[in-house]
């Protein structure tokens, strides 16, 4: 029973994640080309860099307790890389967060009437902002989700950072979606890019691989580094 409630929490909280997040990306969308109200590009970043952190923040203090509030298949990975997880979790967390996600993905479908924007990650010309390619993409994500995760693994190794850490995690989020709106929409999270791609379908499905992969190394990369330098300090 204890682990069915984890894996509702994560469910919840990476649905409520692409709620937030990914609602405010395709709200922002239709006030500009449905009802041209002119937002500043400038703006757009930073309320949808806003509305990913603050969710994390949000769920932070309200499932923290129950699952730990991954809501991330990246995190879940480095968790379990770290040995803080057993294999059952780990396959029940990614399950209920790509769920989770899925979910919320359909909430913004039957919200906006519309499955054309669901916040998709993306890289190519018209796509991306900056137009960078699927190489140069993957590079950014992995390079963001190591940032990310090794933030995650660092404030929450020690207990008593319990009261900061949620606020810390959603700041960091924050930072690196300031960073990688501009280049892909920043994934940093499989799952939040799987759930609005596979409603979105075309383009944004083709695409899904990288949003997929580059986050997963990204994890992988920050959980072996943070294990290096906790064994270097122990020594």
């Amino acid at each position: 029973m204890e682990s069915f409630k984890k894996y509702i929490a994560e469910f919840i909280g990476t649905g409520v994640l692409v709620v937030g997040g990914c609602g405010t990306a395709v709200g922002i969308n239709a006030l500009t080309t449905g009802y041209g109200v002119p937002v500043p590009t400038t703006a757009s970043i930073i309320a949808i860099a806003l509305a990913f952190g603050l969710s994390i923040v949000a769920m932070a203090y309200s499932i923290g307790n129950v699952s730990g509030c991954h809501i991330n298949p990246a995190v879940s990975l480095a968790v379990f890389i770290s040995g803080k997880m057993s294999v059952k979790d780990f396959f029940g967390y990614i399950i209920a967060q790509f769920l989770g996600a899925t979910a919320g993905a359909a909430g913004l479908w039957l919200v906006f009437g519309s499955n054309e924007s669901l916040g998709a990650n993306g890289y190519g010309v018209g796509v991306s902002a900056l137009g960078v390619g699927a190489v140069g993409a993957g590079i950014v994500e992995v390079v963001l989700t190591f940032i990310f995760v090794l933030a995650v693994l660092g404030v929450t190794s020690k207990t008593e950072n319990g009261k900061v850490a949620g606020l810390v995690i959603g700041l960091t989020l924050t930072f690196v979606h300031l960073i990688g709106i501009v280049f892909t929409g920043t994934s940093v999270n499989p799952a939040r890019s799987f759930g609005p791609a596979v409603l979105q379908g075309g383009m944004a499905l083709r695409q899904l691989y990288v949003f997929i992969i580059a986050p997963l190394v990204g994890a992988a990369i920050a959980a072996l580094v943070h294990r290096f330098l906790l064994t270097k300090k122990a020594d």
